[in-house]
């Protein structure tokens, strides 16, 4: 089982701007799918997770913008999972065009309950920062 994963995304029209880009707050949106897809490979699935009360939910999350991305750029993100404590994930991402760095960032993703109180993670989620 695998701590990173890499996923492609081809930049649709209606996720850029008025000048072409892709708008910043998309980016965001990408990192999700890099978390959720790496969970996914490693046999994770969140729906379960939540229907057993386990949320997890965006404590910080910061992004460096390198170079732009423009509309029908196929772009590479790797999600590596860096840190897995009792109550928290830290993911990095790596946004790639054609091998150059579009953008980088980083997630801290806390577990709750349905309160929004703060919980240890699912003995599951803990090993994955072991692997």
């Amino acid at each position: 089982m695998s701590n990173s994963h890499e996923i492609e995304i081809r930049v649709r029209y209606n996720e850029t701007d008025a000048m072409g880009f892709l708008h910043h707050g998309n980016y965001f949106t990408y990192f999700e799918m890099g978390r959720t897809e790496l969970f996914r490979s490693q046999g994770g699935n969140y729906r379960e997770m939540e229907e057993k009360g386990y949320l997890l939910v965006v404590a910080k999350i910061e992004c460096k913008y390198r170079l732009p991305a423009r509309y029908d750029d196929v772009l590479t993100l790797r999600t590596p999972l860096e840190k897995v404590t009792g109550a928290k994930l830290v993911h990095k991402y790596e946004l790639f065009r054609d091998g150059q760095s579009v953008a980088v960032a980083q997630s801290v993703i806390a577990c709750v309950d349905r309160e929004g109180n703060i919980q240890r993670m699912p003995a599951a989620m803990e090993q994955l920062g072991t692997e």
